[in-house]
C-alpha cells in the first residue's frame, strides 16, 4: 500500500507536457500575430518606391552656384562668437553667427538681421525640394513633430498641394532645409513602427518590449521541439532501425 501512494505521488508531481502545451498555444498565438505583423510590414517597406519614401524624388538637379557678389561687407559683430560662416539663403549671401547670445542671421551686404518667417520658409521649401505645387499651409512648429523627429529646434512645416501631400520642414532659426516627406513615407513609418514595435519614438529597435517578444521566440521553439518529441512513440522509430514498421 505504501508503494501505490508513493507512485500515486510520483505521478502527482510529474511534469507533464501538458501545462507546457497549453501555455505554448496562447504564447504561439500572441507571437503568430506579431509574425504576422513582421511579415506584412516587411513587406510593405520593400515594396515602397524609396525614392519617394526619402524624399529624393523631389530633390532638384544640381546647378553651378552663382559667383558671390562683390559688395559683400565685413560682420558687424559686437561681443564674442564662437563661430561665423558666409553662407547663402536661396541667392542671398548671408553672415551665420553663434555666440553666447545664440545664434544670429545677418545679410552679408547690408548687415541687417534676417528673420525666418513663414513666407521665405515657403520659399525656402520650394527652392530645397523643388516643389512646383501651390503651398497649402505654412506651420510654426516650437518642437519637432513625429515626422520631423531626427531634427530639433524650432521649425516650419510648409504643406503642397500635391498628390502626395509633401510636407517640408525648415528650420526657424537657421533655415536650412530639414527634411521633406510624403503620404509614401507615412505609409513607410507606420509599417516600420509595427516592424520594430516602437509604438511611441518609432526610432529604437531595441527596447524591452521586442527583446521580450525575441525571448518568448526562443521559448516557443523550444517548448515546440519539446512537445514534437513528446508526441513521438519509441515504436514509431522502429523502421529507422530495421526492427519492424510503425
Amino acid at each position: 500500500m505504501r508503494i501505490d501512494l508513493n507512485i500515486q505521488k510520483r505521478k502527482h508531481f510529474r511534469i507533464s507536457p501538458i501545462l507546457f502545451r497549453r501555455i505554448h498555444k496562447w504564447v504561439g498565438l500572441v507571437l503568430g500575430i506579431q509574425f504576422v505583423l513582421w511579415t506584412v510590414s516587411g513587406a510593405t517597406m520593400a515594396l515602397l518606391d524609396m525614392e519617394k519614401v526619402g524624399g529624393h524624388s523631389a530633390a532638384p538637379a544640381s546647378v553651378a552656384a552663382a559667383p558671390w557678389p562683390q559688395d559683400i561687407a565685413a560682420p558687424k559683430i559686437a561681443g564674442p562668437v564662437d563661430g561665423l560662416t558666409l553662407r547663402r539663403i536661396l541667392d542671398r549671401p548671408i553672415y551665420e553667427l553663434r555666440g553666447q547670445g545664440g545664434l544670429r542671421l545677418l545679410d552679408a551686404r547690408s548687415g541687417e538681421p534676417i528673420v525666418i518667417d513663414k513666407n521665405l520658409a515657403a520659399r525656402l521649401a520650394r527652392s530645397a525640394y523643388h516643389h512646383d505645387a501651390p503651398v497649402r499651409s505654412v506651420t510654426y512648429l516650437e518642437e519637432p513633430n513625429i515626422e520631423a523627429r531626427d531634427f530639433s529646434g524650432p521649425m516650419w512645416r510648409v504643406d503642397f498641394a500635391n498628390e502626395d501631400n509633401s510636407s517640408s520642414y525648415i528650420s526657424a532659426e537657421t533655415g536650412l532645409p530639414l527634411v521633406d516627406r510624403s503620404d509614401t513615407w507615412r505609409v513607410w513609418d507606420f509599417f516600420w513602427m509595427l516592424h520594430n514595435m516602437d509604438y511611441v519614438n518609432r526610432t529604437s529597435f531595441n527596447h524591452p518590449l521586442i527583446i521580450f517578444a525575441g525571448f518568448s521566440a526562443l521559448w516557443l521553439s523550444l517548448t515546440g521541439f519539446y512537445l514534437l518529441f513528446k508526441s513521438f512513440r519509441r515504436r514509431e522509430f522502429r523502421w529507422i532501425i530495421g526492427r519492424g514498421k510503425p
